[in-house]
């Protein structure tokens, strides 16, 4: 690959955290790296899931100032802990039965993930997949 092709590549993602801004670090990695692969082959699919990953972990699925009111949504629902013998962190894969997932309140602005609390803790999860997408704090 030539340098004006790495160049016109690297400009192509710096609009990519535009997209991917709301979508947390799986999410944004994920869909930087197949508009980076689109765009411009394996380089750019690298290029574009760590600009997607960086963009994605800062603004998270939910805002700063969401976090504590979706922390305080959860407690007052009072949702049974699932019990989990790994690591409660973004990426791990929860299993298919004993977890039980909630729908995330539209006030929220979260779309297209469900939450469920898993050792005590709240996450974001996708539903197909169910892999963690975020972890409230």
């Amino acid at each position: 690959m030539n340098i004006k092709t790495t160049v016109a590549a690297a400009a192509l993602f710096l609009a990519l955290p535009i997209a991917a801004g709301a979508q947390g670090v799986v999410r944004g990695a994920d869909e930087g790296a197949h508009e980076g692969e689109h765009a411009a082959g394996p380089v750019g699919a690298v290029v574009g899931g760590v600009v997607g990953a960086v963009s994605g972990g800062v603004a998270g699925l939910l805002g700063v100032d969401q976090r504590p009111r979706f922390r305080e949504y959860v407690i007052r629902e009072h949702r049974d802990s699932y019990s989990y013998d790994h690591a409660v962190a973004v990426g791990a894969i929860l299993p298919d039965g004993g977890v039980t997932y909630y729908d995330v309140p539209s006030e929220f602005g979260v779309r297209g993930y469900r939450y469920a609390v898993v050792n005590n803790r709240t996450v974001l999860v996708d539903p197909s997949s169910h892999r963690i997408v975020d972890v409230i704090e």
